[in-house]
């Protein structure tokens, strides 16, 4: 069954990107025979950066995930142990809850450069 939940989380990924700790993009993945935008890294690079600037001024609870919403996507960063990991995701689908965050905290975004949907750019 987790393989199941695994290839179902994995097929709403319209691509993805990885942060280091720092919040600096290391990889971007786009979908083969999609757009090779990845105009939506923009607010997440943002995002990581205000993150970062907030935690060094003020006590803030510890981050685990944030959400981006347009109405042409929707884009969740996950802070996983060595960098951050933000999927894109159709902005129609529902599938923000645990079960899903539980997934892409362990979700190793790398498994993308083996799977012949994607292409890293």
């Amino acid at each position: 069954m987790t393989t199941l939940q695994h290839n179902s989380f994995e097929d709403y990924t319209l691509g993805a990107a990885t942060f280091d700790l720092s919040g600096l993009p290391k990889e971007y993945y786009t979908l083969v025979d999609g757009s090779k935008s990845i105009i939506w890294v923009q607010p997440i690079f943002q995002a990581l950066g205000l993150k970062s600037l907030l935690a060094a001024s003020l006590p803030v609870e510890a981050f685990t995930h944030a959400v981006i919403r347009s109405k042409d996507y929707t884009a969740i960063v996950i802070k996983q142990p060595s960098n951050y990991l933000a999927l894109l995701i159709d902005p129609q689908s529902d599938i923000l809850n645990e079960r899903f965050l539980g997934w892409a905290l362990s979700f190793d975004a790398t498994s993308l450069k083996h799977n012949p949907k994607f292409q890293v750019i």
